[in-house]
């Protein structure tokens, strides 16, 4: 009870100096997205986002490998094996230099002839475009490398550090969109060139940081053909998971931009950063999260694990409706109050994004149980199996003629099924009961949220749109939240720890 205890309270603060640090780069990103739109405008702001669409393509092998990495490096320490440790780290750079390096000569190759010959892409903006994809290549291959570190931080819990480099990234994006208005090259050119410098400064600030702080973290030359092995398998198999996820966003975002065009692709990069900043808040409640539930697994706490896998879907799940209420209501004033010029379908796209990403967000705890295990071999194809219907159910409906919002219902429905997939995937693999998942999560949430969505509909209905309403909005659908979260969606055990840390914050 002691160590459960202990591990409750390191979530608590990993996850508050996350949410300290995403404050910040929530409002710096907003504001440089606002910026940045205005500076490049929506055609060019559209061909970043499908040009780095293609780049993120190659990501499937870094994906793969982020994942393998992170668990391997969680798993020794939840052992204690230092030795170990330093064996996967050092295998682990091994791996990102020579990805890097096939990624950076497939994505010229083929990224290259995909860009000139198959994208709807306007002439003149054709050499910009160029460089977008070799300065989003660079990128990648930059981050590609820094992903062992990355995992190293979050590995041992170190929050405070990830949220500082995070917080100098964010710095840095803000430097970069007062450069952009200022430049008198082309924008769009100067924008990738500067996110480029940007990748490079946050990869040596975390390769100094890791090498001063983590005894496994100094790189030597290894070659361990059976950890070789065991990791190229465990990427193997969550490279086909990352084919489907990949489907059914960039290569979404391709079919949108040949059915429709950029100013779409626009549409859905604006949808997709206002989702992405909301999202943060339950990232970093689950990148403190997730961490525990692989140790749990390690030193054979599985009781434990199932009940933390539970806890984290659900409370992630009502995280992110704090925050999705109000903008969902309120979301063509918001966009409207962000941007000067707001792309068509906007509103809409981040309406039905939103509600993908609860959906979605659901299973992000049953997938690093599964991944704890380190056989994710069925878990791996049956996942993709059906996730991967996204991409051509959209295809489908955009060659009959289908608007375009209809890749969004596709996209629900669908990992409506994918989830409930991975509860019997589980079942099987860690004995899992899905009864208590339904019972402890989805039987919760689903009482709770109707609840939730009622009372903001009283300031909508009786005023007229403003900042005023806004305003109003967001404060009924917080206090309305939390209270039908509290009263409905929290166990008593969960309602009397809240009211103890409640009590405790009041005394000090």
């Amino acid at each position: 009870m002691a160590i459960t205890t202990e591990n409750n309270k390191r979530i608590a603060k990993n996850t508050l100096l996350l949410y300290f640090r995403t404050l910040l780069i929530m409002a710096i990103t907003l504001y440089t997205s606002r910026v940045i739109l205005n500076a490049l405008g929506v055609e060019d702001y559209g061909i970043y986002n499908v040009v780095g669409g293609v780049v993120a393509m190659f990501s499937l092998v870094s994906g793969s490998l982020s994942n393998a990495i992170s668990r391997f490096i969680t798993f020794e320490l939840g052992r204690g094996d230092i030795k170990k440790l330093n064996t996967i780290f050092s295998t682990s750079v091994n791996i990102q230099i020579g990805i890097s390096v096939i990624v950076l000569l497939l994505g010229v190759l083929i990224g290259g002839w995909f860009l000139n010959a198959k994208m709807n892409i306007p002439p003149d903006r054709m050499i910009a475009a160029n460089w977008v994809l070799c300065c989003s290549l660079l990128m990648f291959c930059i981050n590609l490398i820094s992903l062992p570190y990355n995992a190293c931080i979050i590995a041992h819990e170190r929050m405070a550090a990830f949220a500082y480099v995070s917080i100098l990234d964010a710095t840095l994006r803000l430097l970069v969109c007062y450069l952009i208005t200022v430049s008198p090259f082309d924008k769009l050119i100067s924008y990738a060139v500067l996110l480029v410098i940007v990748a490079l400064i946050i990869r040596m600030v975390y390769g100094i940081y890791c090498n001063r702080r983590f005894e496994e973290c100094h790189y030597r030359l290894v070659y361990d053909r059976s950890l070789l092995k065991q990791m190229g398998s465990f990427a193997g198999w969550q490279f086909l998971t990352n084919c489907c996820w990949m489907f059914n966003t960039q290569g979404v975002n391709i079919l949108i931009n040949l059915f429709f065009g950029v100013t779409l692709n626009a549409a859905r990069g604006v949808a997709t950063q206002v989702d992405s900043a909301i999202q943060q808040f339950v990232n970093n409640f689950m990148t403190a999260v997730n961490p525990q539930i692989t140790k749990d697994y390690a030193s054979g706490q599985i009781k434990e694990m199932f009940l933390l896998v539970c806890r984290g879907a659900k409370f992630s799940y009502f995280l992110l409706l704090l925050f999705a209420v109000p903008v969902i209501f309120e979301a063509d004033y918001i966009l409207r109050l962000w941007l000067k010029n707001v792309p068509e379908h906007a509103v809409v796209f981040l309406r039905l994004t939103i509600i993908g990403s609860m959906v979605n967000m659901l299973g992000g705890t049953g997938l690093t149980a599964c991944m704890a295990t380190g056989k994710i071999k069925r878990y791996s194809i049956w996942i993709s199996s059906v996730g991967v219907l996204v991409f051509p159910l959209t295809w489908i409906a955009f060659k009959c003629g289908l608007p375009v919002e209809s890749t969004y219902i596709i996209f629900i429905i669908v990992y409506i099924g994918v989830n409930i997939v991975r509860l019997y995937i589980m079942k099987g693999l860690l004995h899992f009961p899905p009864m208590l998942f339904v019972r402890e999560v989805i039987f919760k949430i689903c009482i709770v949220t109707p609840f939730v969505l009622l009372p903001p509909y009283i300031p909508i209905y009786f005023m007229t749109e403003s900042f005023g309403r806004l305003i109003v909005t967001t404060f009924v659908s917080l206090i309305s939240s939390c209270l039908f979260i509290y009263a409905i969606g929290l166990s008593k055990e969960e309602q009397a720890a809240i009211i103890g840390k409640v009590k405790k914050f009041i005394q000090k």
